[in-house]
């Protein structure tokens, strides 16, 4: 059985979104290169237009 890695030993990346870090998950092992977000709630912002939590959608 292979050895168990520490959190702290994952790679880490910053949200295009919140700016916030977050690290490698397993169900993005096949796609990390192109992971650009930490969650699905920031992707969604980002499509839309905002510029950041507090304002308004970008017309």
């Amino acid at each position: 059985m292979p050895r168990q890695r520490r959190k702290a030993d994952l790679p880490v990346k910053i949200c295009a979104t919140c700016a916030r870090p977050f690290a490698w998950r397993r169900k993005w092992s096949k796609v990390w290169d192109e992971v650009r977000y930490c969650s699905d709630r920031c992707r969604r912002e980002r499509k839309q237009g905002f510029s950041n939590e507090t304002e308004q959608p970008l017309e």
